[in-house]
């Protein structure tokens, strides 16, 4: 479940609790600039952002993962071998080409990092390359390499919103967390809506705290934190050759109960995660699936996962049409494909709370199935209704409340248990990505 419950009236009131969240901790700036540059592959007018975090003395704590992608981007293969450098001083990422498999990306996002590095009077060993967005195209080197004075400039303390702002792609709405921990802080940031099934999307999330914690201990917390997070979550079962999540820490305020500070990272890490699924393209219901009394937590997950990605049962969703049918077939599929041994006398099944399966048999009734479409509504992000053109409403730019159809899934034969968000499958997604690069 998330940290909070929070609702929002428009997007001015999210905006105004975005910036309540977004005080960077200390030792940190970040800047943004914006360009126009012709793709090399599709010549047509685009705009990238550019968004630099820099600390203001390069730290030995730092901490990153990434994609399980056998097709990583070029800044995934630098960010590998930065994680053996002593120490990390910016991380330099872009929007609108994600550099993947493109000829000479490497070469390009190392000359990128050598121009910031030369800025910033630091080596480029010491920056670490993103990038996100279209997979195939060129990063165009020379347009950003210029636009890295500009970048440099904008750098300021306060708050992190700027880059919150500028790695978003698709998404449409930023995404900030944080978690206060005694004299410190935790806040990240993260873009991803879709190509979202993590193994750690197009996902890029960024920690910064200004809590000293030594390198060998952040990354073993941050390791745990998104096994718990981002790996349990999935939009559209796509996992993307980005995917990033890097942790850094300032030093600047000194502790040692390093229980308190995890609990900390999992919270913020656990809020991006639903964030990101919430902000999911085209997803006007989060699916929140909580697997129970499993075997392992690896078929816990795995059969939640099967539960999220169904397309059957997705659409069913989005159409606030409780057909449970396709919820069990989902869950007879994985089961019968990758766990046969398995024992279902036991299982049983609810929406909402609303019991639906038991010993076998559906348990359901007119009133069960009124009740379960309320569920369902209640959870709805937006109403999408087709205009008389075929066209159907634009998704809202912020998020209305945190509410999700809530799935409990009791297996009964065994003690491990996990919980695994989603959303569903709309016309909006459809759309979206069909006209992607168009």
């Amino acid at each position: 479940m998330p940290s909070t419950n929070l609702t929002f009236a428009d997007r001015d009131a999210h905006r105004a609790w975005l910036a309540t969240q977004a005080a960077l901790p200390a030792g940190f700036r970040v800047g943004c600039s914006s360009f126009e540059f012709m793709p090399r592959e599709a010549p047509k007018l685009a705009r990238m952002t550019l968004t630099l975090i820099a600390l203001d003395a390069p730290t030995t704590s730092f901490a990153a993962l990434f994609t399980r992608n056998a097709f990583p981007g070029a800044p995934i293969l630098i960010g590998r071998k930065r994680l053996a450098e002593p120490a990390l001083g910016a991380v330099i990422i872009n929007n609108k080409i994600s550099n993947v498999c493109a000829p000479g990306g490497v070469e390009t996002s190392e000359r990128i990092c050598a121009a910031v590095g030369q800025q910033l009077g630091l080596p480029a060993t010491q920056i670490l390359p993103s990038s996100t967005g279209v997979i195939g195209w060129t990063l165009p080197a020379d347009p950003i390499i210029h636009a890295v004075p500009a970048t440099i400039a904008a750098l300021a303390g306060g708050s992190v919103l700027p880059a919150a702002e500028g790695i978003v792609t698709t998404d449409l709405y930023p995404k900030v967390r944080r978690a206060t921990v005694d004299g410190g802080s935790i806040v990240g940031i993260a873009k991803g809506a879709g190509m979202i099934e993590p193994n750690l999307a197009t996902m890029l999330v960024y920690i910064l705290t200004d809590i000293a914690v030594p390198r060998a201990e952040l990354r073993q917390m941050l390791a745990r934190a998104a096994d718990a997070s981002f790996n349990a979550i999935s939009v559209d079962s796509d996992t993307s050759t980005s995917d990033t999540v890097v942790a850094l820490s300032s030093g600047r305020v000194p502790f040692n109960d390093w229980g308190v500070f995890e609990r900390g990272l999992h919270q913020v890490c656990r809020d991006l995660a639903e964030d990101i699924v919430r902000n999911g393209e085209g997803v006007r219901h989060v699916v929140r699936v909580t697997v129970r009394n499993a075997a392992s937590l690896g078929l816990a997950r795995a059969l939640g996962k099967a539960v999220v990605n169904g397309p059957l049962f997705k659409c069913a969703v989005a159409g606030n049409d409780p057909n449970v049918g396709r919820l069990i077939q989902a869950i007879g599929k994985y089961v019968g494909a990758h766990a046969a041994g398995i024992n279902l006398a036991k299982l049983s099944a609810r929406m909402g709370g609303i019991e639906i399966f038991a010993n076998g048999v559906f348990q359901l009734d007119p009133a069960k199935e009124l009740a379960l479409v309320a569920h369902m509504k209640q959870a709805e992000l937006y109403a999408s209704v087709p205009s008389n053109d075929g066209v159907f409403a634009a998704p809202i730019n912020y998020p209305p409340h945190e509410r999700a159809v809530e799935l409990e899934i009791d297996l009964g034969n065994g003690a491990a248990s996990a919980a695994v968000l989603g959303g569903d499958l709309t016309h909006e997604y459809v759309s979206e990505n069909a006209d992607y690069r168009s």
